[in-house]
């Protein structure tokens, strides 16, 4: 099986597993790890992922797995998982769980802004910059980053 199969595969058996639970599943890597293999399961949800519900998922998602022939006869490695800071934004549910957040974006016609997240629907996303709302629809904004806060500012700069 190659490599788009298996993930067609296994997001197919994993996606009504993650779905019950509440969750969305943002990502599949299968990586190779000496005689096994690793396979990383990223979930998310608009509440966020607490250590239980990955807990109770990741039993749930083993079971799936043991019962399908999707991961093949050689053993692998589990990990169950929320996505962290560094993960892109590029689909209006991750713009939507950004709220209060700081963000940079890449200005499709050129540019670049960075402003706090103060909404997110289907069209787009509100940014406040520099203390005014300016909304951005998708089709305007390259992949979103949350910025890491050590200091929350009150100012935000945009760079057009």
């Amino acid at each position: 099986m190659g490599a788009q199969a298996r993930h067609d595969r296994l997001a197919e058996l994993l996606e009504p597993v993650l779905a019950e639970a509440g969750l969305d599943l943002e990502g599949i890597e299968v990586t190779p790890a000496g005689k096994r293999r690793s396979l990383r399961v990223v979930v998310d949800s608009d509440e966020g992922v607490d250590l239980d519900t990955v807990g109770v998922v990741s039993q749930e998602v083993s079971a799936v797995l043991d019962a399908s022939d999707a991961m093949g006869k050689a053993p692998y490695v589990l990990e169950v998982t929320s996505p962290g800071v560094d993960r892109p934004l590029t689909r209006p549910r991750h713009w939507r769980r950004s709220l209060g957040r700081l963000v940079h974006a890449r200005l499709t016609a050129g540019g670049e802004v960075q402003g706090r997240v103060k909404d997110a629907d289907d069209s787009g996303v509100t940014l406040e910059v520099n203390g005014q709302n300016r909304v951005y629809g998708y089709s305007d904004l390259g992949r979103g980053k949350v910025q890491v806060e050590f200091r929350r500012d009150t100012d935000i700069d945009a760079a057009d």
